[in-house]
C-alpha cells in the first residue's frame, strides 16, 4: 500500500504539466464549434478553373463547404466565392492562435504524430490511477468504505451520461 501511494503521488507529481494541458484543452475544445478564443483568417487559394461547386470544397479543403448561389462567372459560399475562369478561391475561416492550435493537437494526436506515444504513455497513466487509488487506503478503513460510495456515483453519472446520449 504504501508502494502505490508513492507511485501514486510521484507519478501525479511529474504528469502535473500534461494534466493541465489536456485539462484547458479539453475545455476548449468542447467549445471548438463556436467562435470560442478564434479569430478570422482569410485564405487565397487558386485551384483548376471551371470546378463544380460540388468538387470546390474538397479542392479547397473546405470539408463542410455548402454552395449559397451560382451566377456564370462566381460561386459563393459561406465565407467566400470562387471565381471559375481563374480558379481563385478567397475566404474566410475561423482558426484558434498557433499555440492553442498546438496544445489542441497534443489532446488529439493520432499514430502518425511523432509524440502519439506520449498520450499513450499519458492514457496508461490515467488508468494507473485509477487503479492505484482502490490501494490507497486499507479496504477495512472509514476513508475507503466512504471512496466506495463515490466510486458508485461516478459510476452511474457515466451510465447517466451515456444513456442520455
Amino acid at each position: 500500500m504504501k508502494q502505490m501511494r508513492i507511485l501514486h503521488r510521484y507519478l501525479g507529481y511529474f504528469l502535473t504539466g500534461m494534466m493541465a494541458v489536456y485539462a484547458v484543452t479539453g475545455f476548449i475544445m468542447t467549445f471548438r464549434d463556436t467562435n470560442f478564443l478564434k479569430f478570422d483568417k482569410t485564405w487565397e487559394r487558386t485551384v483548376e478553373p471551371n470546378l463544380p461547386g460540388s468538387a470546390l470544397g474538397e479542392a479547397i479543403e473546405q470539408r463542410r463547404l455548402k454552395v449559397t448561389r451560382e451566377d456564370s462567372t462566381t460561386i459563393y459560399f459561406d465565407n467566400g466565392q470562387y471565381d471559375k475562369a481563374s480558379g481563385k478561391a478567397t475566404f474566410t475561416t475561423k482558426e484558434w492562435p498557433a499555440y492553442i492550435e498546438k496544445l489542441t493537437d497534443l489532446h488529439t494526436s493520432r499514430t502518425a504524430d511523432p509524440l502519439f506515444f506520449m498520450n499513450v504513455f499519458f492514457a496508461c497513466s490515467l488508468f494507473f490511477f485509477v487503479v492505484s487509488s482502490f490501494w490507497m487506503f486499507p479496504p477495512h478503513a472509514k476513508t475507503f468504505k466512504k471512496g466506495m460510495w463515490f466510486v458508485g456515483a461516478g459510476v452511474i453519472l457515466v451510465v447517466v451520461m451515456l444513456i442520455s446520449r
